[in-house]
């Protein structure tokens, strides 16, 4: 029995894909309704079409943002939460090593310190590195000038960013003179007749520039992490431990792993953490981009409902016919119902084929072109899931569109 019935709605429901198919497809008539249907698909079509090249615009920077950061912030970072160093004696660095997915552990060391290269001056963060620190990031792709070499031959050398070297003047080809770096003494007191003996000073040549974006440009010079220690005057003490896995590693799981190494006194920050404000500003712009283009889409399916009024109130004598045929209410509400999906899929799948072509001209032949930023285009990034989920988004604007008009109007002229 259920299966005579599940075959006789689907025939049904076929006979009322059918007649909505040539009402929508009609060859023989080109009236008003069928040009307010076909601008109802193209208001669709464009909506979605928005939706899909905004979406992957957002996810083109936002995957920009990552790689960018990923080139200098480590995987995991274990810092003290309070203070800004911590006796490296305090963390047992030999169990983290052995944590399965761990591949690389740096010891870093920051502070504030003040650079002067001939006649020009710049304040920056020197961040003292060991060698593992150049293998562990992608630090390398970033580099403008130079070579991300920090010790050769007994010589130590400092990777600039790009904004500090421009402060200073620096240009790697032509530099033959150290840059003179300056830092407050740990136990240093101010004494006006001599106010260079509250800082340390040393000299370091310059052997690179790396641009990432404005805020690290502005602010980091990587130095060998020895150096960092002479000039800070620091023995045993680090900022941070700098953690860097393998490929494939679960990153929630090591870190859970290591925070459980580390005690109650660290914070154990993943690299989405470490940057979480930034990451969770540019998914909210991207909902809040959505929401509005999908208010737009709604305002854009109106034409959906004058469309099917328009059709259910011009195709009354065929509902007639239909009724006189016995045809249910139910069934004729279905055509018109389908017509409307019919109406919203059609220009959904339309404007989702015209933005995924827009979106691969931008990749292949950069219509967007960017100045003086690490990307010569726009980038831009489709993923499966949007599609789905504007399609979704469509169809179900849609039905609603459609419901409203079957219901009220078809009731009226089926009596």
């Amino acid at each position: 029995m259920f299966l005579y019935l599940s075959n006789l709605k689907r025939k049904f429901l076929s006979f009322e894909f059918f007649i909505a198919k040539r009402y929508l497809f009609s060859k023989k008539t080109r009236n008003v309704i069928n040009i307010i249907s076909g601008v109802s698909v193209f208001a669709v079509a464009v909506g979605a079409m928005a939706l899909i090249v905004v979406l992957s615009a957002f996810n083109g920077v936002d995957s920009l943002v990552r790689s960018l950061y990923d080139s200098f912030d480590p995987d995991i970072k274990i810092t003290v939460k309070e203070g800004k160093t911590f006796a490296i004696d305090e963390l047992s660095l030999e169990e983290i090593k052995k944590v399965n997915g761990v591949k690389y552990c740096v010891k870093t060391l920051e502070e504030t310190a003040y650079l002067k290269y001939r006649k020009n001056e710049s304040l920056c963060t020197v961040k003292g590195v060991e060698e593992e620190f150049v293998q562990m990031t992608g630090l390398d792709s970033m580099l403008v000038e130079g070579q991300l070499t920090l010790k050769e031959n007994g010589i130590n050398y400092a990777v600039l960013g790009y904004g500090i070297a421009n402060n200073l003047g620096v240009f790697i080809e032509n530099a033959i003179e150290p840059i003179k770096v300056f830092s407050a003494k740990r136990e240093g007191k101010y004494s006006p007749t001599n106010p260079q003996g509250a800082f340390s000073k040393k000299h370091i040549m310059p052997g690179g520039i790396f641009t990432i974006n404005q805020d690290f440009d502005m602010k980091y010079m990587l130095v060998p992490f020895d150096f960092a220690k002479q000039l800070l005057e620091y023995e045993n003490e680090v900022s941070a431990i700098e953690i860097g896995l393998e490929k494939g590693a679960d990153e929630k799981q090591v870190k859970a792993q290591i925070a459980a190494i580390a005690g109650e006194k660290f914070k154990v920050k993943t690299r989405y953490e470490q940057n979480e404000l930034i990451f969770k500003t540019n998914e909210t712009e991207k909902w809040a981009t959505y929401l509005i283009l999908t208010f737009i889409l709604v305002i854009a399916t109106f034409n959906v409902i004058g469309s099917l009024t328009m059709l259910i109130i011009d195709k009354k004598a065929d509902i007639n016919i239909l009724k006189s045929m016995g045809a249910s209410k139910a069934a004729v509400k279905n055509i018109f119902l389908v017509e409307g999906m019919l109406i919203s899929l059609l220009g959904g799948i339309t404007g989702l084929l015209m933005g995924a072509l827009l979106c691969w001209g931008q990749q292949v032949f950069g219509f967007v072109r960017l100045h003086n930023v690490i990307v010569d285009f726009y980038p831009v990034q489709m993923q499966p899931l949007d599609f789905l989920m504007i399609l979704a988004t469509v169809l179900t604007i849609g039905l609603a569109a459609s419901w409203l008009p079957v219901r009220f109007v078809v009731s009226r002229h089926f009596r």
